[in-house]
């Protein structure tokens, strides 16, 4: 409606404006005062119509306002309801959702409890099995180790006699260890059960002197071959510094370097004194060898003294050789194959004697079977000539010859 007005508004004002302008060209001065009258009507009648249009738009706008507003009220109506259906769909939803899911747990928790009950089932059947697997395989085992803890037993008791007997060794040990004598002595017994080991009782004479007139006597003391009556000496003597070691060892353990290097050397200066102590109390040519030995119970002893260079000096500075236990029984052994090679060289001149005598009498007997052949008829005499006195005499030779090889090896 508002806009048919607007249209119809807008003709009228085209019409006037038409009109003026055809005045406009029709104007001439007796028209003047009917134009100015018209204009005057055209003027108010379009003040007319402006001001009808102004109330039309003024009529159209509040009629519009008015339309509006009760389109909004409306619309807020609308959705006011909608609103309310949409909660009522949402709480028929959460209502139906809340339903589902408890169906849904109640299904879930009926099917859990049933697959537990065929897993308890299951775990039943198969424990069943187990145990029985396992009640068969431990009684199998079982046996097995009760047999085989019986004979291990059986091995303990035997190791617990040789234990106890171990124990007294021990026991025996730990007194050996108590002082510096016994440890004196611990070096003294393993010195002379390698020496009993390798050379014979004739060979060798413990806790004697080895110079003339002298009141020390030496623990060991290797007898030597030599040309006259009096045998020469070989000096062996057992050191074992144990407190000066164990120090050592101690401060090892702790890692303070400052305190090896000192133990060290304190046990370096106590193995040259043993040393210069042999050389002054048993080392004495033509009586003695022209060195002696220093015997160390222990590897590990005998090892710190070899690393440190020591061994080259005390040779060098005081003729005496330092051995451990390994090197005391390699020395012992080569000088066992010397004294056999002596005794080898020292008979073997009898023994060409001998040797010399037996081939006289082959050559004898060559001349006596040769007479034989010439003369049947002193063949009888001849044979028993040489079946008697000649074959005695070749025995004797040959019995001489094999006394003296196997006496001669055993020295």
């Amino acid at each position: 409606m508002l806009y048919i007005l607007l249209f119809l508004c807008l003709i009228q004002l085209a019409a006037i404006i038409w009109l003026a302008l055809q005045v406009q060209k029709l104007r001439n001065p007796q028209d003047d005062n009917a134009l100015r009258t018209l204009r005057q009507e055209i003027a108010v009648d379009t003040q007319n119509q402006m001001q009808m249009l102004g109330n039309l738009l003024s009529e159209n706008q509040r009629q519009s306002g008015d339309y509006q507003a009760g389109r909004l009220e409306q619309m807020e109506r609308n959705m006011d309801a909608r609103l309310r259906q949409f909660e009522s769909r949402v709480g028929n939803l959460e209502r139906s959702n809340a339903q589902g899911m408890e169906q849904i747990r109640s299904a879930v928790a009926a099917n859990l409890h049933r697959m537990q009950a065929q897993q308890q089932d299951s775990l039943a059947e198969i424990q069943t099995t187990v145990n029985e697997k396992l009640a068969q395989s431990l009684n199998q085992q079982i046996g097995q180790s009760f047999q085989l803890v019986s004979s291990r037993l059986e091995q303990v008791y035997q190791g617990l006699g040789e234990m106890q007997t171990l124990a007294v060794g021990v026991g025996d040990l730990k007194k050996v260890l108590s002082n510096v004598k016994t440890r004196g002595i611990l070096g003294e017994v393993q010195l002379g059960a390698i020496l009993q080991e390798i050379l014979s009782p004739e060979q060798y004479a413990t806790e004697i002197p080895t110079l003339p007139n002298s009141r020390n006597h030496v623990e060991f003391a290797v007898r030597m071959p030599a040309d006259g009556e009096q045998p020469v000496w070989l000096p062996i003597d057992s050191k074992f510094p144990g407190d000066t070691y164990a120090a050592l060892q101690d401060a090892r353990e702790q890692g303070n370097p400052q305190q090896v290097e000192a133990a060290r050397q304190k046990l370096l200066t106590v193995v040259r004194g043993c040393a210069k102590d042999i050389r002054d109390k048993y080392v004495q040519p033509p009586y003695t060898t022209n060195f002696g030995i220093l015997f160390l119970p222990f590897e590990g002893l005998y090892a710190e003294v070899v690393n440190s260079g020591l061994v080259e000096q005390l040779q060098r500075e005081y003729s005496i050789s330092v051995a451990g236990p390994s090197t005391m029984a390699a020395i012992l052994n080569a000088l066992q194959m010397g004294f056999r090679t002596l005794a080898i060289q020292k008979h073997s001149h009898e023994a060409w004697v001998v040797l010399g005598a037996v081939r006289g009498e082959f050559e004898k007997f060559a001349g006596t079977i040769e007479k034989a052949q010439k003369s049947l008829q002193g063949a009888e005499q001849q044979l028993e000539l040489l079946a008697g006195t000649r074959t005695r005499a070749i025995v004797r030779q040959l019995r001489e010859v094999e006394r003296l090889q196997p006496e001669e090896l055993r020295k």
